[in-house]
């Protein structure tokens, strides 16, 4: 048994499946033999006793029916027709001649019988014929008559011998074949026995060679899955496949637990660090959070609002409405923008700064500019980013308008979509190139900040597009332009209103 086993560890798992369905294959093989075997025993050794008693009995059948067929024809008040007579002696000739004279099958006696009882009929039927030939001419012998009917009781005889000796044979022959019948079910029930523990041993081993393992290795691999690399080795004792499947599954446990180690030890050194990088970056922020107040108490904004105040009040005494005009839309600008520290507004705000920047660039351009708002909301009850328009309408006129002889227009559109707050800020100026285009998206995608040199839009853009982007995680901020057509910059931002 030892012996086998080890034989067994060292197949391979091919050789193993071929070794199953090979003893498979012989076990049924080894049954479709057993039932051939049982199907000649009872299909055909049984069947030539019964064929050899059933045609025995027509024989001695078929010759007395025309014996007494003969005996109507000849002698009887109301005789045979001829045609009848002819199939009575048709059927005769054909039962004869189903039992053929085979000397290995019926063996001596039967073989002598049956030669004995054919050539006495056909001689019987040269007689029989020429005394009924002889009765239909009117010229039939009685001793003529009486040889056919010896001839008849010796046909009687040699078929009563043919099959008392045929039944004998078959009575023997049974009772030969008796104690293989009583045997067959024990002998069937001892195989099945055999082949179902052969089977069932095979299937074991290859349950613990093959299933067992693979069930180990799904285990191990959903833990590992739960990222637990640390579980003991799985155990296999076996030099197929799948001890190597094995081997290699537990090396590479073993390595992937320690690269994800350190892994795990470069993260933590990497969250320190980007702590301490968001550490200083709020310091940095604080600084220069701090420079922006510094330079912004360098100016008293009281002075500042006190003189154009008077300077807008000297203008009116003086009649030049115009002039006061722009110290107001000028003292709102300054006022707005060193008052205002909440990052989000009212759309009315922010569209009332853009009115006043714009009609004091009209004051500068003339007829060559042009300024349009169109909103279909309601600008008193939505929110949007504080400082937002201005810084894009200064790089419309600065880098669309001014460089253009004949000037254009600048515009501002907002609309309710749905869910979102779409604003379009654009010019019909100079417009940029697809290579300078192409750049600025880049830079604006990668949150890059544009410098001077970036031409046609100016530095405010990456600020806004940086700042929209941290307000609002889903917010889009896109820039589209054709040389000699214009620029237009679309900001979709979540729609909100005023609580």
């Amino acid at each position: 048994m030892e012996k086998v086993k080890n034989f067994w560890k060292n197949l391979t798992i091919k050789n193993k499946i071929k070794f199953f369905t090979g003893s498979v294959f012989v076990a049924i093989l080894a049954a479709l033999l057993f039932d051939v075997w049982i199907i000649k025993l009872f299909m055909v050794d049984f069947n030539i006793i019964m064929e050899d008693n059933s045609k025995s009995g027509e024989m001695i059948s078929a010759i007395n029916k025309e014996i007494d067929a003969f005996d109507i024809y000849v002698h009887s008040m109301d005789p045979l027709d001829d045609a009848d007579w002819q199939e009575v002696s048709k059927d005769t000739k054909a039962v004869l001649s189903k039992v053929s004279l085979d000397y290995d099958r019926l063996g001596d006696e039967r073989y002598a019988q049956l030669f004995s009882l054919k050539t006495a009929y056909e001689e019987y039927c040269k007689s029989r014929d020429q005394v009924i030939a002889d009765y239909q001419s009117d010229a039939m012998y009685i001793n003529q008559l009486y040889n056919v009917y010896s001839m008849q009781n010796y046909l009687v005889q040699y078929a009563e011998k043919f099959i008392d000796t045929t039944t004998k044979e078959g009575n023997l022959r049974y009772q030969e074949l008796m104690p293989v019948i009583v045997t067959v079910p024990f002998l069937v029930a001892a195989v099945g026995i055999i082949v179902f523990i052969l089977i069932y041993y095979i299937s074991r081993m290859m349950d613990r060679s093959i299933t067992v393992p693979v069930l180990k290795l799904a285990s191990a691999s959903r833990k590992i899955a739960a990222n637990d690399f640390y579980i003991d080795d799985v155990a296999m004792d076996s030099g197929d496949e799948i001890g190597d499947l094995i081997t290699a599954f537990n090396k590479m446990k073993f390595a992937t637990g320690e690269y994800i180690r350190a892994l795990e030890e470069k993260r933590e050194a990497l969250d320190q660090l980007h702590a301490q990088e968001l550490e200083n970056l709020e310091i940095e922020k604080q600084l220069e959070t701090m420079n922006l107040e510094l330079l912004k108490s360098q100016i008293n904004p009281h002075f500042l609002f006190n003189t154009l105040n008077v300077i807008a009040g000297t203008a009116n005494l003086e009649d030049a409405h115009t002039t006061e005009q722009m110290i107001e839309a000028l003292s709102s600008l300054f006022r707005y923008n060193l008052k205002n520290q909440a990052k989000e507004t009212l759309l009315s705000q922010e569209l009332k700064i853009s009115r006043d920047y714009m009609y004091l660039q009209k004051m500068r351009f003339g007829s060559r500019l042009e300024f349009e708002i169109e909103s279909d909301v309601d600008e008193n009850s939505v929110i949007v980013p504080t400082f937002t328009f201005q810084p894009l309408l200064e790089n419309c006129v600065i880098h669309g308008i001014s460089p253009k002889v004949d000037g254009g227009k600048v515009y501002v559109r907002v609309q309710h979509s749905g869910n979102w707050l779409n604003i379009d800020i654009g010019d019909t100026g100079v417009g940029i190139s697809d290579d300078k285009l192409l750049e600025i998206r880049k830079s604006i995608s990668e949150g890059g900040n544009l410098t001077k040199n970036d031409g046609a839009v100016g530095i405010g853009i990456g600020n806004i597009s940086r700042r929209i982007k941290a307000m609002y995680e889903s917010a889009s901020f896109e820039i589209d332009s054709k040389l000699e057509e214009g620029t237009v910059i679309t900001i979709n931002i979540p729609f909100h209103g005023k609580e």
